[in-house]
């Protein structure tokens, strides 16, 4: 029998710590007055239903949970354009307080569904008072265009348990494709969208400018 609460401890201190690790990585950027490739940052740890839902689905034991289910800890980077997802993914390989794994590229090979993020699994050591323990945990790299698709498909797979109906698989594969278009659209012009930026954070530090 699993004892979730002793269980999940380490998950929960290694999202709050990553959160905060990442979370600087934009500061710095900041500091430096140098655009950030990070948007945002979030974490959470996936419920216990869910992580009951996905050993089913899996077939994955449950006393094997902490080696083969990658995501229980879970943290998302947002990125205004495609060209900083592959930025941060360098800084993320040039860090040395956690070890990647393993790394699936969804956005050079989308999924069937039109499903598009880039994710790098890390294992993490979390510090406990009876030792280390290296954790499993999956970063999600994506535009904010992409967010609003998987947020969407998310709720509607939940709805439908992975059984669309196929005029929305077709409606939703299409929202993909134009999600993905209006990122490379972005992409093109992101020197003048970065410029704006630039002057309505001076003019908003400095109203006198």
């Amino acid at each position: 029998m699993v004892h979730w609460d002793d269980f999940l401890a380490p998950y929960k201190q290694a999202v709050e710590e990553l959160k905060v690790k990442l979370k600087g990585m934009r500061t710095q950027f900041e500091r430096d007055h140098i655009h950030s490739p990070i948007e945002f940052v979030t974490g959470r740890v996936k419920p216990v239903v869910s992580i009951l839902d996905k050993a089913a689905q899996k077939n994955i034991p449950l006393d094997k949970l902490d080696t083969e289910m990658q995501d229980i800890a879970g943290l998302r980077m947002m990125c205004q354009f495609v060209d900083d997802i592959r930025r941060v993914v360098e800084l993320l390989r040039n860090r040395n307080d956690f070890e990647i794994v393993e790394e699936r590229n969804y956005i050079s090979h989308k999924k069937a569904s039109g499903y598009r993020s880039y994710h790098v699994v890390i294992s993490y050591p979390v510090q406990t008072i009876h030792g280390e323990k290296k954790i499993l945990a999956e970063i999600q790299i994506r535009t904010l265009a992409m967010n609003f698709w998987a947020t969407v498909e998310h709720s509607l797979n939940y709805k439908y348990k992975g059984q669309f109906p196929e005029d929305i698989r077709l409606r939703l594969k299409g929202a993909a494709e134009a999600a993905f278009h209006l990122d490379e659209e972005m992409s093109k012009i992101r020197h003048e969208i970065q410029e704006a930026q630039r002057i309505f954070t001076t003019k908003k530090d400095n109203p006198d400018f």
